[in-house]
This record gives C-alpha cells, structure tokens and sequence, in this order.
C-alpha cells in the first residue's frame, strides 16, 4: 500500500501539471483542478479508513529500509490533517470559480494552488525532516506566487515582507537540519527520536530545540514572530486568503507538535515553558489586533494569529487531553477559519467592500449567507454547542488539572475578546443597513455564481456543526491521536521495523 501514501502529493503535482497547459482556457483549468481535489479527497478517506483500521502506517520509497530512505508515515493526527487539507482544497477550488479572475487564472492559479496542496500534504505525510523542509520550500514558492499573482501593489507589498520572514524561517531550519544530522548521523524522525536521547550534550540539545521553534514558529506565526501575516493575508484575493488562512500556518504548528513529541520529547522543562508563554502572548496579541481593526479580512487574519495559541498552548500543556484539545481545535479552526475567509469574499462582493464602516445590509439581503457566517464566527469564539466550544473545553479541562488557573484566565479573556470582534463583525456588516444602500440582494448575482459561492460555505458550516453536535466520536479520535504522540510505539515500529514493501 506504500502507493496510497504517495498519492496525497502526487494527485495535485500531476495536477498541476494538466492545469498549467489549460490556463488559457479558465472553465477547463477549473474542472481540472477540482477533478484532482476531488480524487485528493478520496484518497485522504482511503487513508483515515487504513490508519483507523490498521494502526500507523509507513512506506519505505524506492525499498530503502529506514531510517536510510525516504519514509512517509501516516498516523491518527497525519490522516485527519491530510483529510481536513483535502476538504479545505476542494472547497477553496469550488470557490475560486467565481473569485479568481480569467487573468489570474491564465497567470497560472490553480497549478500554484496544486502545488500548494502538495506541499501541504507533503508535510503532513513526510516521515524524515529535511524531505519536511522541501515540502516547506514548495509550499513557499507555490504561496509566494499565489500572493502576487496579478501584480498589484498592495500584493507585491504584502508579498516581500511574507517572503522575507519565511527564509528567515528557512535558513534557520536548515541550520537546524545541520546540527541535527551532525549530531545523530539520521534525519528520519523516527530514528531521531532513539538517537537524539543518546546524545550526551544537554546544551547543543537545548539550542537545536530553541531553533526549530524559531523556524516552525515563524511558520505557524507564533508570538512575536507573526508580524508577516497581517502584512500580507489582506492582499491577495479571497480564495488564496482562505487556503492560506486554513492549512499554511497549521502546517507550522504541525510541525512543532511533531517534533516536540517525537524528536525532543525528554526536553520538556525548557522548551515546554518557552511553548506556554509563547502561546499566551499568541493568544492575547492576535485577539487584541483583532479588536483593533475594523477591517473584515484584516480583523480574521488577527484572529489566526489568536487561534495559533491555543493550539501552541496544548502542546506546552503536554497531558494527553491537552493535545487531544489541540488536534480537535486544529481540525475546528481550519474549517471555520476558512469558511469565515469565503463568506468574507461573498460579503464584499454583495456590499463592495471589506471596511465594516462601508458596508451593511447583508442579513437582509442573504439570511441564508448570514446564517452560515454565524455558525462560523460564533464557533471560533466557542459558543456552545458549536465545535469551537468543546475544542476550548479540552483545553481548558487540561489547563485545570495541572492548576495552570492564569491560563484559563488568559483564554477566558481571549475568548471573550473573541466574541466582541465577531459582535463587531455581524453587527456592522450584516445587522446594520448598508450607508450608501449599496448592498446586493444575493438573488441579484449569477446562479451559477450562488452556487460556487455558497456550496463550500454550506459544506465548510455543516462540518462545524456536526462537530458541535455529535462531539464524541471526534473527542474520541482526538484522544486516540493523543496517545499515540505520547506513546510514539507504534510509530517507531511501523517506520523502523518496515524494511520492505
């Protein structure tokens, strides 16, 4: 079965590579790139339905045996976050029929955005570090090109300080990746995490811990290494936001949850408590940001930053429903964050713009879009009993049983800032009336538009609010994939012990 994990990053390069050819004829490339998301889709089920089954499941490329050739790994927490990219990918390439002009389109969109969801899912499935840093490179060209697509200022703006910080992020993980391998002999994470606790050098241990934060930190856009994302997640158009806003920095926090259980999982007293105060200040500068601004795009960009935290914060809690809380508000907060990011775009295409001072009137003219924004927006603030409510609920339940009471207060307070920035939200743009009685009826637009519009949103709400209502089996998952980062048994068995396929 060593095929079906290569597929995930296969399908959107091959992808990629039929809708490149096309791009002068945007109707085909369309069909073509939600044809590929569609069979991504599948095999990611396939994949989840092998992992729940069978345990871990590892493939050795080309009969390398490990830890000397290429592994991919597929796990409880792999499988869901390669289900959930599947999903967001499918959504967004629906979406992006209608939002993504013929010039973008011919400029070449939707093979950066296949080579984006290959990066993507690359990173999830890759079970050796330095193939993670290629897969990170290729998420960073493909994204970098998705920014500025188009060339207008503001995208060219908001393009350099994107790029600039993550080589940042790049040249720090190389440099890591260096010292890894000189002191182990291995990049395989597997045989990293038997290797690595051989090493009789606290210190040099110490610092190779510190700078993989760093570099996975500016990724995930941790405290106070953010400062590219609000820069640049207003500038591009809405469908490129919302895949960028979904997977790019979650791919940064997997990233850390993998190598801090994995790799450096003795060091917990020192880089646990960077983690936590880390992801405090995360929580509270991206909430506060958010609450500052009266911009709809720019007010859901600080609010990934604010999300980020939390999921930091179960990593630094490292009990097993901490991370259960982090895997639950990571599946959670891809799908509402992104769906918030396409209904922001159908907002301004019925009211003209995204400054909440401008715009108005959208719950008259579409209760229908309304409904959704708030399934959504009252999620991601927790609201019972959406899915945002119980993923916090875990979290909360694992800060209070090691006494850790200032982080419940601190993600109280967040939570409450939350909820007024979504308040603002619906209250500006949707309760009040339009000030230049502007707003278009929803029935006003294309039909064919309606439904490239609504029809992910409505997918990306029914997720959130069966995640709300029937909690238990996704709990149980999210338990599960817990224990097996804790326990990582049976994933050095299935890479270490698989020597051919």
């Amino acid at each position: 079965m060593s095929w079906l994990l290569a597929l995930p990053f296969l399908i959107p390069i091959f992808t990629a590579l039929a809708t490149f050819p096309a791009r002068a004829r945007p109707r085909l490339c369309g069909v073509l790139s939600i044809f590929g998301c569609t069979l991504l889709l599948v095999v990611t089920i396939a994949i989840l339905v092998l992992v729940e089954s069978n345990g871990t499941h590892a493939a050795q490329m080309g009969d390398w045996a490990a830890p000397f050739g290429i592994t991919l790994v597929a796990d409880r927490l792999s499988a869901v976050m390669l289900l959930i990219s599947g999903i967001v990918g499918l959504c967004v390439a629906i979406f992006a029929l209608s939002d993504i002009g013929k010039y973008r389109v011919k400029l070449g969109f939707h093979s950066f955005f296949q080579l984006l969801l290959a990066g993507v899912c690359g990173s999830f499935i890759t079970g050796d570090i330095f193939n993670l840093y290629v897969w990170f490179e290729v998420m960073l060209i493909a994204s970098f090109a998705l920014l500025v697509l188009g060339g207008d200022r503001i995208q060219l703006d908001g393009g350099i300080k994107y790029v600039a910080l993550n080589l940042v992020s790049t040249l720090l993980m190389l440099t890591s990746i260096g010292m890894i391998y000189g002191l182990t002999g291995t990049l395989n994470m597997a045989q990293l995490h038997i290797s690595l606790a051989a090493v009789d050098n606290p210190a040099a241990v110490s610092t190779l811990a510190v700078l993989f934060i760093c570099a996975f930190g500016i990724k995930a856009a941790i405290f106070p290494l953010f400062f590219w994302l609000p820069a640049s997640y207003h500038a591009p158009p809405v469908a490129v936001t919302a895949v960028f806003a979904g997977l790019l920095t979650k791919v940064g926090v997997y990233a850390l949850i993998r190598t801090f259980t994995l790799i450096f999982p003795n060091d917990l007293g020192f880089t646990h408590s960077i983690l936590l105060g880390t992801a405090l200040l995360t929580m509270l500068t991206g909430v506060l940001g958010a609450a500052a601004h009266y911009e709809f795009r720019k007010i859901l960009a600080f609010h990934i930053i604010s999300q980020i935290g939390f999921l930091v914060l179960g990593l630094a809690l490292n009990s097993p429903l901490a991370l259960a809380g982090a895997v639950f508000y990571m599946v959670h907060n891809i799908v509402a964050k992104t769906n918030l990011f396409l209904i922001s775009g159908t907002a301004q295409r019925l009211t003209g713009s995204f400054e909440l001072s401008e715009i108005g009137g959208i719950y008259r003219a579409s209760p229908l879009l309304s409904t959704f924004f708030f399934i959504a927006a009252f999620s991601l603030a927790g609201f019972p009993p959406l899915s945002g409510f119980w993923a916090k609920l875990l979290l909360l339940k694992a800060s209070l049983d090691q006494a850790a009471y200032w982080v419940v207060v601190v993600a109280l307070v967040t939570g409450v800032l939350t909820l007024f920035s979504m308040s603002k939200i619906w209250a500006e743009a949707f309760l009040k009336a339009h000030p230049k009685d502007y707003c278009k009826c929803l029935g006003d637009i294309p039909r064919y538009e309606r439904y490239q519009r609504l029809l992910p949103v409505a997918l990306l709400a029914l997720i959130t609010l069966l995640l709300g209502l029937v909690p238990g089996p996704f709990i149980d998952y999210s338990l599960a994939a817990a224990g097996e980062l804790l326990e990582p048994a049976g994933y050095l068995g299935a890479v270490l012990g698989l020597q051919t396929q």
